[in-house]
């Protein structure tokens, strides 16, 4: 399995406002370069937060892309994956649509109720790993056992610390925009409770500028 996060971050390095809102920090090149990077994963990865802020879809706009997955034996839209610990995915999200298959990552804490609505959708799968908190290393586990192998994650910010605490991100793509967002309850592309002792590192791979911005490619490289 191979775990790219994406990110479009502020010049001062945040994600939204500190009403976290969505805005567009990057511009149309940037837009497709990110759907040309749904169009080649498996699977796209987000946080529930991000879903009950924001609503996304999560699925490839370009319709030439979505043509040739399928003529590659693909279906048209890359599978969506929700981290949600508590079951809070609304039975009306965009990400639970017909588009694409949905796996919703559960724990065992979730409302008993909530996850059966959820695994009574159609094409919607449950995954159900940890007791308190999603343990992220068994869902991906049971994603990669049902042939997800290219994950795309799209935030939000707690979600991406947890991946770089379980030690899951092979690759850190981020967008910095020409905009400075401020605030310090303002959404960073790394939140949670953040590393006091040994820190993951990464391996700058490249330096691309788009309109405006720059496009930043980190590998992990495991050091401290």
């Amino acid at each position: 399995m191979h775990v790219v996060v994406n990110a479009a971050a502020s010049a001062d390095g945040k994600l939204s406002s500190r009403r976290r809102e969505q805005i567009a920090i990057s511009g149309e090149a940037d837009f497709d370069r990110v759907d040309r990077l749904r169009a080649d994963s498996d699977a796209v990865v987000v946080g529930v937060g991000t879903v009950l802020a924001d609503d996304p879809s999560l699925t490839v706009k370009d319709a030439d892309r979505r043509e040739r997955r399928l003529e590659d034996g693909e279906p048209a839209n890359p599978a969506r994956v929700v981290v949600d610990s508590k079951a809070r995915t609304p039975l009306d999200a965009e990400i639970a649509d017909d588009a694409a298959r949905t796996y919703v990552c559960v724990s065992e804490a979730a409302p008993v109720d909530r996850r059966m609505e959820l695994a009574d959708r159609p094409d919607t799968e449950l995954v159900t790993a940890g007791e308190d908190r999603v343990d992220l290393l068994r869902a991906f586990a049971a994603l990669q056992a049902e042939g997800l192998e290219q994950i795309m994650v799209e935030g939000g910010g707690e979600l991406i610390f947890s991946l770089f605490e379980v030690g899951l991100v092979d690759e850190l793509r981020v967008f910095v925009g020409p905009k400075v967002i401020g605030g310090r309850d303002a959404p960073t592309l790394a939140d949670g409770e953040g590393f006091v002792e040994e820190f993951p590192t990464l391996a700058l791979e490249s330096v691309d500028r788009i309109d405006d911005g720059v496009l930043l490619t980190w590998t992990a490289d495991g050091g401290e």
